[in-house]
């Protein structure tokens, strides 16, 4: 289907007059549909929202990929309509851990997808990064504040990636890819935090 046809389609069977000229900034990235003109647009082409969407990366288009409103995802996870959108409009989350938990299952979203649409690898990488080189124990309720994992794992991937770090300080090795550059950095590095993020992940199975 041309643009145009495509244009055309929404307005007579959803009634919304959008020009060939946005379906076509649509299919090149340059602009994002709205909530309704997203579900009009998959109606017109004959598949699901989450056939449209790219690899979904924020709160908004997890929601969309699965076809949730907002009133519905506020209700399972606990909160008011107008507070969870907030959330999804700064991308920043304020939920408590429960509701984090609630979120990821009713969004089918791996805890590593809920860092990203909120916003906080950054946070958690600086945290492991101090876990591992100094006492994991005290950022056991900090990791556990941000990532929708129960807290037991949490603290046994924390206890685990300290034991390895440690482990390969004493060889004098580290996890950056420049031999002691990660050691050296005191942990701060970001090819350094980058590999402890990814060994947390996949340490905690996700």
């Amino acid at each position: 289907m041309a643009p145009g046809h495509v244009a055309y389609g929404l307005n007579a069977q959803y009634g919304l007059p959008v020009p060939a000229e946005t379906v076509l900034a649509w299919e090149r990235g340059a602009a994002q549909p709205d909530e309704r003109e997203l579900k009009a647009l998959a109606g017109v082409l004959w598949c699901g929202p989450e056939e449209l969407l790219a690899a979904a990366g924020t709160l908004r288009e997890h929601r969309l990929a699965r076809d949730v409103s907002v009133d519905d995802l506020a209700r399972a996870v606990g909160m008011s309509a107008g507070a969870y959108l907030r959330i999804e409009e700064s991308g920043r989350w304020k939920g408590n851990e429960r509701q984090a938990l609630a979120l990821c299952e009713a969004l089918e979203m791996s805890a590593a997808q809920f860092l990203t649409a909120t916003g906080r690898n950054e946070e958690l990488a600086d945290l492991l990064g101090r876990a591992v080189t100094t006492r994991w124990q005290a950022y056991v309720k900090p990791v556990a504040r941000i990532v929708p994992l129960d807290r037991v794992l949490v603290e046994n991937v924390l206890a685990q990636l300290h034991s390895d770090y440690q482990a390969l300080m004493v060889s004098t090795l580290s996890w950056s890819s420049t031999g002691q550059e990660g050691a050296a950095a005191g942990g701060t590095g970001r090819d350094f935090l980058d590999r402890v993020v990814e060994r947390f992940w996949h340490t905690a199975g996700i």
